[in-house]
């Protein structure tokens, strides 16, 4: 079994990592809906139409994830053991991926997920991994945040920017 990420700065939020289960599939789903809120605020859809259609979103993405990263790990996020985040992460020998990190809205803006970043940056680090690649949305908030962390982005992919951070903050050539 691959081990947790560390948890150095997040502790001090009483964060801590456990796998996802088959029970987790309910709060995994709400949690990606609350991440498409703003987008589905501005559709003429009824609620069951905007719910049908974050169902379908949610489980094709799902699937993909985890067909393309067989290696991951699928993580929830918990704060005093409740679930308050995901985070799916691939440790490859160069990089680590971060595939998804969310956080519910009560979780978002109190530093919980800059000191997940930073943890996830002292892990790659002390991997001797050369950097952590991660595709986020050009309109995603949390961007300022990646930059600020000394994420850089490396690739225009059309809706998403592909950001890295290396230790030494150097650009990579493309490790996958």
């Amino acid at each position: 079994m691959t081990a947790l990420p560390p948890l150095h700065h997040a502790a001090r939020h009483h964060i801590r990592f456990r796998n996802i289960t088959d029970q987790d599939m309910g709060f995994l789903l709400s949690l990606y809906r609350s991440t498409r809120e703003a987008e589905l605020a501005r559709i003429d859809w009824s609620d069951e139409e905007k719910q049908a259609f974050c169902e379908m979103q949610f489980d094709a993405q799902h699937s993909h994830y985890q067909k393309h990263y067989p290696d991951a790990l699928w993580l929830v996020i918990e704060q005093e053991n409740r679930p308050i985040g995901r985070l799916y992460l691939e440790r490859w020998p160069k990089e680590h991926r971060i595939i998804d990190i969310a956080l519910m809205p009560e979780a978002r803006g109190r530093g919980i997920g800059a000191a997940l970043l930073q943890d996830l940056q002292r892990g790659a680090a002390e991997d001797d991994a050369r950097g952590i690649g991660i595709h986020v949305e050009k309109v995603n908030p949390a961007m300022a945040l990646y930059h600020r962390l000394g994420f850089t982005t490396v690739e225009d992919k059309g809706v998403y920017d592909l950001l890295l951070w290396t230790p030494s903050g150097a650009t990579l050539p493309d490790t996958t």
